[in-house]
């Protein structure tokens, strides 16, 4: 941003002398008359006048990024400011891109300290935090923040020698080789000088100004960056690109372009309405069209399916394989390196399919991750040189992805345009993508973060292109991007593959740029074969910012609202969608299996049901609620043993948890668990089905407290999806909660038209296990009378809650000035799970376990319990704070009384419905054990053992391929 200050000329002032004031009255009349007299003249000469300043204005402050307007700025930069630069101060969270390593050019103010007064002032590396003596001096704000941040000391050093490099100038390449035939275009070729015309340019696709260095090369590079076959340069600073040739008729001599170039005055850089134009080396770019049907009955194509997965999603994973599956293609299966549970129960499919393989090298991806690109690659080489498949396309997938139309379609489409390559471009200028993305930057990957450690220049002589990272690739360009390990790469992929190793988001435009440049520019396709759900509204909300210096955007679940979108799809040559989770909404996933496949019989077993495991004790890296959901789980089955013919078993070990939906709501999780028969000793494996309890209060007081829908504290509160992924609300002394309440839609009678949004200040307060205030949050939400006709989510979180929190219950409040709007209850569970305590022998000793690692954490001190009159009252008017005596005056002097005081309390926030029996130890019946009568799981339909078919690659596919 360019500021400039337009300065006052001073005319000489006159004083006047004692003698001389009557004259000045006079004279200070006549002109009053003159001007009233004239006042259209005068007020047509005010406006030429204001015109002008305003136009030298605007001639002075032109921007120098280029034609973007204010509003116009990319917008993950201003989400970075907007969510990254609110840090506390003193934080090492500090960036600041205006500090460049190797970059010409600045760019926007990044997240930095509160108080930094000098952002482009030196920083200081604290050597005492390192083991290893920098090999340079490094000042730069991002990388020496980075640094700090960083946890591991070999992440620290990885950091130190990318930046080093950078420095030293010989990390990236200067530039590389365009492979694409250009015709008859020259790189730096000059066409000669033209005449210009302000509303007709002659090179009309892209401006920008170079206020000092402006020259034909850099204008040159600039326009070849963004994919223009033609440069020019005019008026000294500005360069424009264009894709058509200049027409002969605006042909002048070389003489009329003579203003000198800021950057080059051995050259000129156009006129008045002059321009030097020049070729940029490339040829007008245009995607190729595709054919719908075969021209030739020729064999048809073979697709190597590569699926990327993460999570736990086991069934959809299936129903996904089921919608996909044929034998005469493939199925590559890469699974994160940290999902076990996912591993172990695909690794199955490879002894009953053939075509089905997982990928053994496995990598850990993180959003926006540089190993993304790896992954992808390292894939393909697989697919390429370690099977003996023979397959023309390689097409890549997630977990959320859904066809929309059958794979006998896709494969006809496919082979009617045999040998191109589907890649879908950004669809936007090609500078404002560089900002967008972050192209512009360095990043480096490790301790499973992208750290952003400063400005770059992009290499010469190459078209940069992006757009998303779904893709369709021919098999020869396959090849051509992968090292099979004969050093066949050229110089262009050796140095794509080194930018796009430290670059956020590689996969986005690594693909695109490779094929712009290289001998397979005349296969590029706009089109990835995908509809992608976005909005951004709700998708750009820098999610990632806890794995990612910087902020992004991400697409939705489809959901039954969206289903007009998806339909409109069948004429268009379009053959997935994305995004689909089951535990947001499975209805869309039935009723797109229904359009393409055919409806299912109406005696179809469990068929809106679904499923999702959430823990298994084989797995040996826990996740971060994995130990309150313990201590809850326990508790429930210890309770659940006294229920059943009092003490008829005793709950054993935990082997899994899994969440139950029905027709898209949530319906409780289903305990697995081993317990052993009374007296006798016999061990069985039960499982349990247990929903949680509504705990929420809405008083209906109020116009605002009628219109309150839902009422929760939780945790994992995904702004995106405007859902709480902790389903169960089991809530850990070291998370933070957050209040979460709708609002339904304003009645017809009450939608004004018209009418302006009313803003509610709101209040919530936070109520400990003693029933006292400990903090109080205000906020305001945005109601409009005219917006549309569904509920929206709004949450708070308890930022000013003092972690760890307290054990026990406690409660929230929502309140609307004085006016209680609702209440609700939560129960705050220890973070770690002590499986000491748990006995895992029939004779109730305990046996080690090996396969998980918990660290102690000191938990909240709970508040003191004095009864003082301030307290009592406080408690007494408080309709959701736990009494201070319910945790610790119990007295009971058995065995556990924490156990039965933390069995109590769970037993106020969740219901055990059944029980089934999984199988059978030690040879007793299946559904009976010592007369206590148990339902087979199997025959039930909440089990995680009933019948589903349709998740069930096992059985016949829905398709007919």
């Amino acid at each position: 941003m360019t500021m400039c200050t337009i300065g006052k000329s001073r005319s000489p002032s006159v004083a006047l002398q004692p003698a001389d004031r009557g004259g000045a009255r006079t004279m200070r009349k006549f002109p009053l008359r003159l001007l009233w007299r004239y006042k259209v003249f005068v007020l047509i000469g005010f406006m030429l006048v204001a015109a002008q300043i305003f136009l030298a204005y605007k001639l002075l402050c032109m921007p120098l990024t280029g034609n973007e307007s204010t509003e116009e700025r990319d917008l993950s930069r201003r989400l970075y400011e907007k969510y990254v630069k609110k840090v506390s101060p003193g934080t090492d969270g500090a960036h600041d891109t205006n500090l460049s390593l190797g970059g010409e050019k600045g760019t926007a103010e990044a997240a930095g300290r509160a108080k930094e007064s000098n952002p482009n002032q030196p920083h200081i590396l604290r050597l005492d935090e390192l083991d290893f003596v920098p090999p340079c001096e490094l000042t730069r704000k991002e990388t020496v923040s980075a640094i700090h941040r960083a946890k591991s000391q070999s992440c620290k050093a990885k950091i130190v020698e990318v930046a080093c490099e950078i420095l030293a100038g010989k990390f990236y390449p200067q530039r590389l080789p365009n492979y694409c035939p250009r015709g008859d275009h020259s790189p730096n070729r000059a066409l000669g000088c033209f005449r210009d015309e302000k509303n007709f340019r002659i090179l009309s696709g892209y401006y920008s100004t170079f206020k000092t260095n402006n020259s034909p090369e850099k204008c040159i590079r600039l326009c070849l960056q963004s994919g223009y076959p033609f440069a020019g340069v005019q008026y000294g600073y500005e360069c424009f690109c264009g894709d058509e040739v200049p027409k002969a008729s605006a042909k002048l001599p070389d003489s009329s372009c003579n203003i000198k170039c800021p950057g080059d005055p051995k050259q000129a850089c156009g006129g008045y309405f002059t321009i030097n134009v020049y070729e940029t080396g490339i040829r007008k770019f245009a995607a190729q069209s595709t054919e719908t049907v075969p021209k030739h009955a020729d064999e048809t194509v073979r697709v190597a399916f590569l699926l990327t997965l993460n999570g736990r999603a086991v069934r959809q994973v299936h129903r996904l394989l089921k919608a996909l599956y044929s034998p005469r293609h493939y199925y590559y299966i890469h699974i994160d390196a940290r999902q076990e549970y996912l591993y172990r129960e695909l690794l199955k499919l490879e002894s009953k399919f053939p075509n089905i393989r997982l990928a053994r090298k496995r990598f850990s991806s993180i959003w926006g991750g540089a190993s993304l690109l790896q992954m992808l690659l390292s894939s393909m080489e697989h697919l390429l040189y370690e099977t003996d498949w023979r397959w023309d396309f390689v097409l890549n997938l997630s977990e959320s992805d859904f066809p929309l139309k059958t794979v006998d379609q896709l494969v006809t489409f496919l082979t009617a345009n045999r040998g191109q390559n589907f890649v879908r471009n950004h669809g936007r200028e090609v500078q404002r993508f560089i900002q967008k993305q972050g192209l512009d930057m360095t990043f480096v990957e490790c301790d499973n973060r992208m750290w952003r450690i400063g400005d770059r220049t992009l290499p010469a002589g190459i078209t940069i292109d992006g757009g998303s990272d779904w893709v369709c690739l021919s098999r020869d360009f396959a090849r051509y991007v992968t090292d099979d390990g004969n050093a066949q790469q050229d110089e262009l992929i050796r140095g794509l593959l080194r930018v796009f190793q430290y670059t956020i988001l590689p996969a986005e435009s690594f693909f695109h740029t490779a094929l712009r440049n290289s001998r397979f520019c005349h296969t590029y396709t706009n089109n990835n074969l995908h509809m992608t759900n976005w909005k951004r509204q709700l998708g750009c909300k820098c999610q990632y910012r806890h794995i990612v210096d910087w902020c992004g955007c991400s697409p939705n679940n489809f959901r039954t609202e969206d289903w007009d979108r998806l339909q409109a799809s069948q004429h268009k040559k379009l053959f997935f969608a994305r995004k689909f989770e089951a535990m947001v909404n499975q209805a869309i996933v039935l009723q797109l299996e229904e359009w393409i496949f055919g409806p299912y019989p109406a005696d179809y077993p469990n068929l809106h049901s679904y499923w999702q495991n959430v823990y298994h004790h084989e797995d040996t890296a826990a996740s971060s609620g994995d130990g309150a959901l313990l201590n809850v789980v326990h508790s429930l089955v210890r309770t659940n043993g006294r229920i059943n013919m009092v003490q008829l078993y005793e709950p054993g070990a935990v082997r899994e948890i899994t969440h139950y939906f029905e027709r898209d709501t949530y319906r409780g999780f289903l305990v697995r668990h081993e317990a052993t028969i009374a007296p006798s000793g016999v061990r069985i494996e039960l499982e349990t089905w247990i929903s949680p309890v509504v705990t929420a209060k809405v008083t209906r007081s109020t116009p605002l407290a009628r219109r309150v829908i839902h009422l929760e504290v939780s945790t994992d509160y995904d702004e995106k999806e405007q859902l709480s992924r902790n389903f169960p609300r089991i809530i850990g002394t070291n998370a933070e909660p957050a209040l979460i309440f709708r609002l339904a839609a304003p009645l017809e009678s009450e939608r004004v038209k018209g009418a302006n949004a009313t803003n509610y200040s709101l209040t919530v307060e936070w109520i400990d296990p003693v029933g006292t205030i400990v903090a109080t949050s205000h906020f305001t939400i945005e109601d409009s009378p005219t917006g549309p006709a569904h509920s929206f989510n709004h949450f708070l979180k308890g930022s000013k809650l003092k972690l760890p929190l307290a054990e026990g219950i406690w409660g929230a409040r929502l309140l609307q000035g004085k006016a209680l709007l609702g209440a609700t209850r939560f129960l705050v569970i220890a973070s770690t799970f002590d499986e000491a305590s748990v006995p895992d022998r029939a004779d109730g000793g305990h046996e080690p376990h090996t396969h998980r690692q918990v660290l102690p954490i000191r938990r909240g001190s709970v508040a003191n319990t004095a009864t003082s009159k301030i307290r009592a009252k406080e408690r007494n008017r408080n309709p959701v704070g736990h009494q201070s005596g319910d945790r610790h005056s119990d007295t009971d002097t058995e065995d556990h009384p924490m156990q039965q005081q933390l069995d109590k309390l769970v037993g106020q926030f969740f219901t055990i419905r059944e029980t089934c029996v999984v199988v059978a130890v030690d040879g007793v019946s299946r559904t009976q054990a010592d007369g206590q009568q148990f339902a087979d799981c199997k025959t039930t339909s909440w089990s995680s053992l009933a019948m589903d078919p349709k998740s069930d690659i096992y059985v016949e596919s829905v398709t007919s391929n």
